[in-house]
C-alpha cells in the first residue's frame, strides 16, 4: 500500500532523504542481533511489519535512524539493520528532534512505550508534537510497565490490579490519541499489532507525512498484561467493538455494518444503529480537517473497557515543520550577518561570577 493508494501526498515526508535503486527485502532490514522479547510479545509482530514495510520506501539504510528511550519496545533499534540510538528514559523525542533539525537527509523514527512516552517523557512528547518536528513516533501501548516487571502505567485502566496497585489503580488513564490531538499534532493514528494490513497502511501514511506523525499501536504483553486487547481480536467481538476509519467514507462498523457514527447536538459524536438513524446521517470521515475538534470527538468514542475502539488515521493535515523552519531561519541569519565566533568570544560583553 503506497501513499498514492491512500490518496495522500507521495512521500513528502521523505523529501531530501537519499533513495536507492537497489532492490531491498525484509531480510535487508534484519540485524544480526538476537531478538530478545518474551514469547508472544506483540513487539515481534510490529518489528516484522516494519522490516517488511521499510523496503517499500526505497531509502538507503544508512539514511534511516531509529531512536528509542527505555522499555521493552526500546530494544527496537538493535533489531533494525539501520542506524539507531537507544537513548534515555522519556527523552527519545528530544534527541530525535536534534537529529531531524541537523540532518534533513535522514528519515527519523521514534519507538517508545506508554510508560516511556506518557510518564517521564510526557513533556518531551507534547512539545515535539506541537512543534511539528519531522519525526515518526510509534507508541507501543500495552497498558503496563513490562521491563520493570508489571507496574501500572499511564494508560492502565481504572481499577487495574498490578504489583504497584494491589487494590486497583486510582488513576484515570490517558487517551493517547486525545493527548496528541490536544497538542495539535498534524498526523494522529491508532492501529493494532495483529492487523498487518492496517498497520502497514498507517506506516505508509506516516512516512508520507511532513511533520510529526504519531501512531499508537495496541500490543500484547503476554507476561504482565496478557490478553489486554483480546476482545478486539476475537471473531464475533471485534466487529462490534472496532470502528475503522477510512478517509472519504461513512464511518460504519459491525458484522453487517449495522452501526455507525453520527453527530450529537453539542458537536460531539456517538454510535447509533444505522436502521434507526438512516445512512444519510452517518458521518463521512475527513482526516484533513484543519480544526482538530472533529478528530478529538472521534478519539472520545474509544472507551477504557474497549466496548468501542476507533482505529485508523484520525488526522492528517499540513503545517510547516519545525526543522524545515529552523534551517530556513538559520540560513537567513547567516545571509544577513555571517557568524563570527572569535568576535563573540572576544567581545565587550562580560560577566562577573561572584565567588
Amino acid at each position: 500500500m503506497t501513499a498514492v493508494d491512500l490518496g495522500l501526498p507521495e512521500l513528502s515526508g521523505l523529501v531530501g532523504v537519499p533513495t536507492t535503486d537497489e532492490k531491498q527485502t525484509a531480510k535487508d532490514y534484519k540485524s544480526d542481533q538476537e531478538v530478545r522479547w518474551c514469547p508472544g510479545c506483540g513487539d515481534y509482530i510490529v518489528l516484522n511489519a516494519m522490516q517488511a514495510f521499510m523496503p517499500t520506501l526505497g531509502l538507503k539504510r544508512e539514511n534511516i535512524v531509529f531512536v528509542s528511550g527505555i522499555g521493552c519496545s526500546s530494544r527496537f533499534p538493535y533489531y533494525m539493520n539501520t542506524y539507531g540510538i537507544h537513548s534515555i528514559h522519556g527523552r527519545a523525542p528530544a534527541i530525535a528532534t536534534g537529529i531531524a533539525v541537523t540532518r534533513p537527509d535522514l528519515s527519523v523514527w521514534v519507538v517508545t512505550g506508554d510508560g516511556d512516552a506518557l510518564s517521564i517523557g510526557g513533556n518531551h512528547l507534547i512539545h515535539t508534537l506541537r512543534r511539528n518536528v519531522n519525526l515518526k513516533i510509534l507508541l507501543f501501548n500495552n497498558r503496563i510497565y513490562g521491563l520493570t516487571k508489571g507496574q501500572y502505567s499511564p494508560t492502565s485502566e481504572e481499577g487495574k490490579v498490578t504489583k504497584s496497585t494491589p487494590m486497583g489503580s486510582l488513576d484515570h488513564p490517558f487517551n493517547p490519541i486525545s493527548l496528541a490531538l490536544g497538542a495539535d499534532a498534524t498526523f494522529v493514528a491508532r492501529t493494532l499489532d495483529n492487523d498487518r494490513a492496517q498497520l502497514t497502511e498507517v506506516l505508509a501514511a506516516a512516512a508520507a507525512h511532513r511533520g510529526s506523525a504519531f501512531v499508537e499501536i495496541y500490543q500484547n504483553c503476554p507476561i504482565f498484561n496478557d490478553g489486554a486487547f483480546d476482545m478486539l481480536k476475537e471473531p464475533g467481538e471485534k466487529e462490534q467493538r472496532l470502528i475503522p476509519l477510512t478517509h472519504g467514507e461513512p464511518i460504519r462498523f459491525g458484522a453487517n455494518g449495522d452501526y455507525g457514527v453520527v453527530r450529537t447536538g453539542f458537536g460531539g459524536l456517538e454510535v447509533a444503529k444505522v436502521v434507526e438513524v438512516g445512512e444519510d446521517a452517518l458521518v463521512v470521515h475527513d482526516a484533513t480537517l484543519d480544526d482538530p475538534s472533529y478528530a478529538f470527538a472521534l478519539s472520545r468514542l474509544s472507551t477504557q473497557d474497549l466496548s468501542h475502539t476507533v482505529t485508523g488515521i484520525f488526522r492528517n493535515v499540513a503545517r510547516p515543520s519545525y526543522d524545515d523552519q529552523a534551517r530556513a531561519q538559520l540560513a537567513a541569519a547567516r545571509e544577513r550577518k555571517p557568524g563570527d565566533l572569535q568576535g563573540l568570544l572576544r567581545g565587550k560583553d562580560t560577566w562577573t561570577v561572584a565567588s
